[in-house]
C-alpha cells in the first residue's frame, strides 16, 4: 500500500503560516551550535573537497541554476532582498571591519614602482604589486584560520 501524505496545499499552507512563528526557537538553536557548527565543519574539508570536484559538478551546478531560474531570483531580490539589504549591511559593519583592516593595512605597506609614461606597459607592474601582497595575505589569512 503506498505511503498517505497531505496534499501539497495543505503542507505549504501550515507551512507558511506557521513556520514564521518559529524565529524564536530557530535563533535560540542557532546560538548554541556555534561550536558545533565550526568544528564538524572543520571536519568535514574532505567531504567539501570530494563534493567540489566530483566529476559531475558543473553538471549539478548549472542544472540547480537553471531549475532556480532568473524569474526566482527576481523575485527574491524584489520580495526578501531589497526589504532586509540596510539592516544586513548595518548588522556586518563589524565584519567589514575586521575584513577590511588587514586588507587596507596591506595596501599601505605597498610601494608601487614608479608611474612610467601614460599607455606603458610597465605601469602595469603597479597593479601586479598590489595583487600580489593582497593575494598573500589573503592565503596568510586563511591557513591562519581567519
Amino acid at each position: 500500500m503506498p505511503t498517505k501524505v497531505k496534499s501539497l496545499a495543505d503542507v505549504v499552507k501550515k507551512w507558511g503560516e506557521m513556520t514564521p512563528q518559529r524565529s524564536g526557537y530557530y535563533e535560540a538553536g542557532a546560538l548554541a551550535a556555534g561550536g558545533d557548527w565550526e568544528k564538524n565543519t572543520v571536519d568535514s574539508t574532505a567531504n567539501f573537497v570530494a563534493g567540489v570536484t566530483a566529476g559531475n559538478i558543473g553538471k549539478l551546478f548549472s542544472g540547480g541554476v537553471k531549475n532556480a531560474g532568473a524569474a526566482k531570483y527576481t523575485r527574491k531580490v524584489k520580495d526578501v532582498g531589497a526589504s532586509r539589504f540596510s539592516q544586513g549591511v548595518t548588522a556586518g559593519v563589524p565584519d567589514y571591519q575586521t575584513g577590511m583592516d588587514p586588507m587596507l593595512s596591506t595596501i599601505a605597506s605597498v610601494t608601487p614602482p614608479t608611474r612610467q609614461p601614460r599607455g606603458s606597459v610597465a605601469n602595469v607592474q603597479r597593479v601586479v604589486a598590489y595583487m600580489d601582497a593582497l593575494h598573500k595575505k589573503r592565503l596568510a589569512l586563511r591557513a591562519a584560520g581567519a
